[in-house]
């Protein structure tokens, strides 16, 4: 180490220390303040390499021992995607009303650097981490992943906004069944029964379970299902939606009202049906999920789910917290979806 060290000339750390003892960073604190006994040997040893390399520790190596640095990683998956934008800023400012700051990573879908996000965060020794998206919207877990995140969660814990099987994270989810039982049963009282449901990926676990839950709504009201009207095109993208709904309306059987994956969709949803020559919603009825800005922008308006971003963040930040601190909490909390009505749904066409 001494020797890369010269050629780096960089200062030595308590992780540099750790590593030529082959102890854990937080033995090393442990010597640093004495606040916990520490085996004599492995005392004798860091001492001796901390001698060697005229280890000098700074303020935060010494309060390295201090378990809470009132700091919460969030790792989202998109942060350019006004639905991740929001929970975000949402659980910004529920850290600022409790006393803690933000750290905010952007792992851009890439499993690779969620790993390696995850793993940067904990050794910055946040408190807790909030995980939004990614490997946590997975139908099926991955179980590489999964074996990496149960050795995380030994020292820091994990929320996420959807599941891991297999290990003991916290897990706040927006009740997707509900989100989906509402719009179905608002669109079924104006009379729709020619509904579609476009865009996402069915190994998401909202998306599957949108789908199923659209599928048993059907069901329940008698309503034979055209599989022309369900299309998961794998993607959650304006264009995504604009090219769904070129190919749903230049089939044989036209839908009176659509449900599109989340509002990004829905801008392509909506163009697509305008440039066909169809009125919305005289012809067309459009609705929508996530009740981002976006809704409130577009001509017109757009009926979207609503999760309440301010009591999600305060949610997610307060789960943090507390498990930070090994308080008893559920394991599994629901955030309840509330539909906004506006201008770009209504009564079924005769």
């Amino acid at each position: 180490m001494e020797e890369r060290r010269q050629k780096e000339d960089k200062p030595v750390t308590i992780y540099d220390i750790a590593r030529e003892a082959g102890v854990s960073p937080s033995t090393v604190s442990r010597v640093l303040t004495n606040k916990v006994k520490v085996n004599q040997e492995k005392r004798d040893i860091i001492c001796k390499i901390m001698e060697k390399y005229d280890f000098k520790p700074n303020a935060l190596a010494r309060s390295l021992a201090d378990t809470k640095s009132n700091t919460i990683g969030i790792i989202t998956a998109d942060i350019r995607n006004p639905f991740y934008a929001q929970i975000f800023v949402a659980c910004e400012m529920a850290a600022r009303r409790a006393g803690y700051t933000v750290m905010l990573c952007n792992s851009l879908g890439e499993t690779e650097q969620e790993e390696q996000l995850l793993a940067r965060l904990q050794e910055q020794r946040v408190d807790a981490i909030i995980q939004l998206g990614g490997r946590g919207d997975d139908l099926v877990s991955n179980p590489a992943y999964v074996e990496m995140v149960n050795r995380l969660i030994k020292t820091t814990p994990l929320i996420v906004s959807g599941k891991l099987d297999g290990t003991d994270v916290y897990q706040v989810q927006i009740d997707a069944v509900k989100a989906m039982e509402s719009i179905m049963e608002y669109l079924i009282r104006l009379k729709h029964t020619k509904i579609a449901m476009i865009g996402g990926r069915m190994d998401v676990l909202s998306t599957y379970q949108k789908r199923q839950t659209y599928l048993k709504v059907l069901e329940k009201h008698k309503i034979k299902p055209v599989q022309a009207f369900m299309r998961d095109n794998g993607e959650y993208s304006y264009e995504a939606g604009y090219q769904s709904m070129n190919e749903l309306l230049s089939g044989t059987e036209i839908p009176t009202a659509v449900i599109a994956i989340n509002d990004f969709s829905a801008t392509g949803i909506i163009r697509s049906i305008i440039e066909h020559g169809y009125r919305i919603p005289q012809d067309i009825s459009v609705v929508s999920y996530d009740n981002t800005y976006m809704a409130s922008f577009l001509i017109p308006k757009l009926t979207s789910v609503d999760y309440n971003y301010e009591a999600f963040g305060e949610k997610l930040v307060q789960t943090a917290i507390s498990a930070s601190k090994k308080e008893n909490l559920p394991k599994l909390q629901y955030i309840e979806p509330t539909l906004v009505i506006r201008e770009s749904s209504g009564i079924a066409p005769i």
